[in-house]
């Protein structure tokens, strides 16, 4: 019986001290030094002066004015119009975050083009998996098929791979997203970046937000100047910035850019754009000439917005257990849908002060399928469907959102 517990005593401290052996030798992820405080909107990646823009400083808002109205020079100068002429109707799109509720948005978009009046964009915004709606989307029709094989072919497989629980203490998030970024290259090849430039030499902007989680502000990403700059890195930036905007905090590993400033090399680290806004449409700075032309009584270029909310609006019950991790993913997920009402709602307001239509498509109370695993392709392709036949049959978009 004394051999048999000391023999047990033994193998407990062989592997006690095995474990801690493992866990000593667990690299912790490391990074490059932080872009210093308060230096951030100087820090460059590609070198390009318009590459981004951090909305929340005058220096930031003043490149964001400059940039939309470069954009509409071009597009005037595309159609032959006077410098001083108004444009033609303005459609702008904004796509939301949602996981795997980006399928709502993917059909709805197909579905669009199938029925024959799916307008040419001239503004694309995304967040999340809107951020990897919108590249399509801004491009156009000829990329549908591919944009519904992003949505219907996917798989938990394609995204992530699970890491072992450890790494809530000695990783940077509990899966890796390799798959996702194998993903995105798949699709984001040198043919799409050079749609996404002949965009932007058109006169439309594609802009894609994420967040800088050391300087704690959003930053947008302009893909259609990253595209249409021919830098050698132009296309891995443009991927990582949609990997990056989707990384949720915590659950998928942030992404890190390495920047200069003044000649230093230091890296960033940017996580999903929804921890700001799930979605946006413009900043506020980018309409200032249109509202000064409002309030003198004069005529401005006809505009309207669509935005594509992937979640729904009302809010939805689930059963909560009384334990420590059930209340605080509920609490988080509440979190997360309020924060989407608000930033429709705060659209709306934005939209109606700048004399815009307003135009939002959601997920309704006639959707009943529901998922168990996260990307749940059978989920995925239903909703996909839905909203394909919606668009296809005419959707009725709200023009305001339900109070």
């Amino acid at each position: 019986m004394n051999g048999c517990r000391h023999a047990g005593l033994a193998s407990r401290r062989l592997l006690v001290g095995a474990a801690a052996g493992a866990l000593a030798g667990c690299a912790l992820p490391t990074r490059e030094p932080p872009v210093p405080r308060g230096q951030a909107s100087r820090a460059t990646v590609l070198g390009l002066p318009n590459e981004r823009f951090r909305p929340l400083n005058a220096e930031g808002t003043a490149a964001i004015e400059q940039e939309f109205l470069a954009a509409a020079q071009r597009q005037r100068q595309r159609l032959g119009l006077a410098r001083s002429a108004n444009l033609p109707t303005l459609d702008l799109l904004s796509v939301s975050g949602g996981g795997e509720n980006g399928a709502f948005g993917a059909g709805l978009l197909n579905g669009w083009t199938r029925r024959g009046d799916r307008p040419v964009f001239d503004l694309v915004t995304g967040v999340s998996t809107g951020a990897l709606t919108a590249p399509f989307a801004f491009i156009g029709p000829s990329r549908d098929e591919e944009l519904r094989r992003v949505y219907t072919d996917i798989s938990l497989d394609r995204v992530l791979v699970r890491r072992w629980f450890t790494a809530a203490i000695f990783d940077d998030a509990m899966a890796d997203t390799t798959p996702l970024f194998g993903l995105i290259s798949q699709y984001l090849d040198d043919s799409m970046l050079a749609d996404i430039a002949t965009g932007y030499d058109e006169g439309r902007l594609l802009l894609i937000a994420t967040s800088d989680i050391d300087a704690q502000v959003p930053v947008i990403w302009n893909i259609g100047a990253i595209a249409k700059s021919g830098h050698p890195r132009a296309l891995d930036t443009i991927r990582k910035v949609l990997l990056a905007s989707a990384a949720i905090p915590g659950a998928f590993p942030p992404v890190l850019f390495d920047v200069t400033l003044d000649g230093q090399p230091h890296q960033e680290m940017h996580v999903d754009g929804g921890a700001f806004a799930q979605a946006f449409l413009y900043p506020t700075i980018a309409t200032r000439a249109r509202r000064e032309a409002l309030a003198r009584s004069r005529r401005v270029t006809p505009a309207r917005a669509w935005i594509i909310r992937n979640g729904r609006i009302d809010p939805e019950w689930a059963e909560t257990s009384r334990r420590t991790v059930s209340i605080a993913g509920r609490a988080v997920s509440t979190m997360i849908a309020a924060s989407g009402y608000n930033d429709v709602v705060r659209m709306y307001f934005f939209t109606q002060r700048d004399g815009i239509e307003y135009r939002l498509a959601f997920i309704g109370h006639d959707f009943t399928e529901e998922y168990v695993e996260p990307f749940e392709p059978g989920y995925m392709r239903a909703l996909y469907d839905y909203g394909y036949q919606h668009a296809l049959g005419g959707y009725e978009w709200t023009r305001a959102p339900p109070m």
